[in-house]
């Protein structure tokens, strides 16, 4: 049967480094001596019940460093599907993940640990780098899914989207799946084995699409600890990377670092997981002569579109889909919106929970509807202009809570903002808002209207204006909507 990391030993040159973290280095024989011999620690104690047929569902709960990758690549070489567990969610979250999943196993760090299931069972421990992990039985719900179509369709990862709206899902995806995926983002990406990528994303959320992409065609991957400006901007140029792949919060803050090292070898940076603005994106350009890329990273398709021609021009649009993808706006209204469907490889396998296989989610047609609402210009680039859950109706004319939200940011007395509708006997719907204010203090709902006013129609103005100490966000910092 097909393995994912097979696949990338076949691959690997020994000798090439895989991983950096500060003075610690990986090759891709050393990380694969350390993957292999954790798959045999693991295989040794993993109990399996009697007559049970499907893989094992590992979970891992770890930091983002350079011992996450062998620990998960590990997950997959023993046999299992691996499970991320992020360690932003809360115990009630944690304990939900774990229920839903119908996870065997837990892998967590000794010492300190910030989690342990209550009613765990130790089976062993092992070393991966400086640091113990438990091996830890963990007594869960029974499977609410199919062992034998979840086995049938070799699952290597699992992973809940962002819930953003509602409850999230389970997203399985097989090996294959896997491969399919990293192949197609890369006929953008062109990443190779020359190219060095510094890495700022929580492994989490993103590793079984990024890393993997970047194990398989041979790249290095360098883990920044920190996030600040100053510190992303100092190893990026100490340790020449080509490569950044970020959030516009990662971006925000490289722009503003002080002027204390060149980074002259950065050839392609990637904003993804949030929408980017173009003050950023301006200021990206003006300090390192280089547009900074848009993508739409999604759990259930991977990278599909990108936005590497007009970028300079268009620095907020998604961009255009990459070669092995097709996206159509379906329904489009006379105002050119449209809900985001796409099609192409590497789609996810299946929603765990519910169960619900690919073939009974995407269309007739194999079309897989995002729920994002967007529109396109002329040139066919493609923009999100909010979701389509989200959507407020004022007496028929449409907000999006995104576009508004992004207004009350751009403040300078406000640190993040949330809209959302309120129900009103005239219109239908109202917008309504809460926000952070800024450490030295919160300005007057009048500057903040007269702040709206120059930038939106009336209409789209919120009617309350609330201030609050912090907004509901997910595991993955987004975010998360009443509706």
């Amino acid at each position: 049967m097909f393995s994912i990391v097979e696949a990338i030993r076949e691959r690997a040159k020994p000798e090439a480094v895989a991983l950096v973290q500060k003075e610690r280095t990986l090759s891709y024989q050393e990380l694969f001596t350390r993957c292999d011999a954790i798959a045999a620690t693991l295989r040794s104690v993993l109990i399996r019940e009697p007559g049970r047929s499907d893989r094992l569902r590992i979970g891992v709960h770890y930091p983002s460093c350079l011992d996450y990758v062998p620990l998960a690549l590990a997950t997959l070489a023993a046999g299992g599907c691996f499970v991320p567990i992020p360690d932003e969610l809360a115990e009630e979250e944690k304990r939900e993940l774990l229920n839903r999943t119908a996870l065997d196993t837990v892998l967590v760090i000794e010492s300190g640990a910030a989690w342990v299931p209550s009613d765990a069972q130790r089976l062993g421990k092992l070393k991966v780098g400086s640091q113990h992990v438990l091996i830890l039985r963990v007594a869960s719900t029974k499977a609410a899914f199919p062992s034998v179509a979840f086995e049938a369709l070799n699952p290597a990862f699992i992973r809940f989207s962002s819930g953003t709206t509602g409850k999230s899902k389970g997203v399985l995806l097989s090996h294959e799946s896997l491969l399919q995926r990293i192949s197609a983002a890369n006929e953008g990406l062109r990443i190779g084995t020359g190219d060095r990528v510094l890495w700022v994303l929580p492994m989490a959320h993103h590793f079984a699409v990024s890393i993997v992409l970047y194990l398989y065609y041979g790249a290095t991957t360098i883990i920044e600890e920190t996030h600040l400006g100053e510190d992303l901007l100092c190893t990026g140029a100490e340790q020449k990377a080509t490569i950044m792949y970020g959030s516009p919060v990662h971006y925000r803050q490289l722009v503003e670092a002080p002027d204390i090292a060149q980074w002259s070898t950065l050839r392609l940076a990637v904003a993804t997981a949030t929408a980017l603005d173009t003050a950023t994106a301006q200021k990206f350009h003006a300090r390192f002569g280089l547009d900074l890329v848009q993508g739409l990273g999604i759990i259930e398709l991977g990278l599909p579109i990108l936005n590497l021609t007009g970028a300079h021009d268009a620095p907020e649009a998604l961009g255009l889909p990459l070669p092995a993808y097709q996206a159509l706006l379906k329904d489009e209204s006379d105002q050119e919106l449209g809900e985001i469907c796409l099609r192409g490889p590497g789609m996810f396998d299946a929603y765990l929970d519910p169960w619900k296989p690919r073939a009974e989610v995407v269309d007739a047609d194999g079309w897989f509807a995002t729920g994002d609402l967007g529109k396109r210009d002329e040139a066919g680039r493609i923009y999100i202009c909010g979701r389509k859950k989200t959507l407020i109706n004022v007496g028929g004319m449409k907000v999006f809570p995104e576009e508004v939200e992004a207004v009350l940011d751009s403040h300078p007395k406000v640190q993040r903002s949330i809209v959302e509708a309120r129900l009103h006997p005239l219109y239908g719907e109202v917008p309504v808002a809460r926000y952070i204010p800024c450490p030295d203090g919160a300005t007057t709902t009048m500057d903040i209207r007269t702040h709206c006013r120059t930038r939106l129609a009336g209409y789209k103005i919120p009617l309350i204006f609330t201030v609050v100490t912090e907004l509901p966000l997910t595991a993955s910092g987004k975010l998360k909507r009443l509706t």
